[in-house]
């Protein structure tokens, strides 16, 4: 039997505003109230019924995508496949689709007093912690690119990104804060 083709993350180089985040299980669950209250025991988190919300445990999380869609993030061990089964065996007869997007993927962070102003040289939506609190996530465009955006602390987002589209992203984040006298 073949190996599964290991992937590598993009490289790029970590700056004092970005770094690139550890591989992870990401997982898309589709599921209503009840599907969702039955995966509970296999992933332990709770899945967040406000929308654009994520939860977070130590390195698991949660987060609201739409209506009945979550993307499940947890370490990259025990793997993607250990916790798709656990989750199909909870869930059991009831309507869901749980899909492994692991390797599709890429995340890193954006962190410090200018985030929200790097982020929005290429984002239209208003990150304001009023607007945009601790906590909120959601999909949206970055330049040409779709990301998933998560304020994980006022001065800290997470960003999950296709793993083609990640050297667009990092290079066009770069050039924004290259722009900026204080970002250097």
């Amino acid at each position: 039997m073949l190996e599964p083709l290991a992937r590598i993350p993009p490289a790029f180089s970590s700056t004092s505003w970005m770094n690139p985040l550890p591989p992870a299980t990401r997982l898309l669950f589709f599921a209503d109230r009840a599907a969702r209250a039955a995966a509970a025991g296999a992933f332990p988190m709770p899945v967040t019924e406000e929308a654009c919300r994520a939860h977070a445990d130590g390195a698991r999380a949660c987060l609201w995508l739409g209506p009945d869609e979550y993307l499940l993030l947890a370490p990259a061990e025990p793997g993607a496949a250990r916790v798709q089964a656990a989750l199909t065996a909870a869930v059991g007869p009831l309507p869901h689709a749980l899909v492994d997007i692991s390797h599709r993927q890429v995340a890193f962070e954006i962190h410090g007093p200018l985030a929200a102003q790097i982020l929005n040289g290429a984002c239209a939506l208003d990150l304001d912690p009023a607007g945009f609190p601790v906590g909120m996530c959601t999909r949206t465009a970055l330049a040409k690119a779709d990301v998933v955006l998560w304020r994980t602390e006022v001065h800290r987002f997470h960003v999950e990104v296709w793993r083609s589209f990640s050297p667009y992203v990092t290079a066009l984040l770069t050039e924004i804060a290259g722009a900026l006298p204080a970002a250097h």
